[in-house]
């Protein structure tokens, strides 16, 4: 089995930061992609960004603002948000594109989020 686990999230006011963590474990046998989304009530989940081996994506809305990076060796991916804003309150979600031991096909594995909330 595999888990996915994001913590770090919280309250912060307009213009500060906050970091997330998400670290995957269990029955892996290789990660190809982590990525972070986030859903806001009464909308859809959007990517925020992802980080496959050197490169990362961002979506247009957190460019210049949120960083996204990852330890390999620890199964882990970070997002580094900062400039906040009251938009950028959400449930933000963890996953991980990845192939399990024993089984042949990768899938993406997902956390049960955690929230951010900016005040302004």
């Amino acid at each position: 089995q595999v888990q996915v686990v994001e913590s770090g999230g919280g309250l912060v006011q307009f213009g500060g930061s906050l970091r997330l963590s998400c670290t995957a474990s269990g029955s892996i046998f290789k990660i190809f992609t982590m990525a972070w989304y986030r859903q806001a009530p009464g909308k859809p989940r959007d990517l925020v960004a992802r980080t496959g081996g050197e490169s990362a994506e961002y979506a247009d809305f957190v460019k210049g603002r949120f960083t996204i990076s990852r330890d390999n060796a620890e199964n882990t991916v970070y997002l580094q948000m900062n400039d906040l804003e009251p938009e950028d309150t959400a449930v933000y979600f963890c996953t991980a594109y990845l192939r399990e031991i024993g089984i042949h096909r990768p899938r993406d594995y997902w956390g049960s989020g955690t929230q951010v909330t900016v005040s302004s």
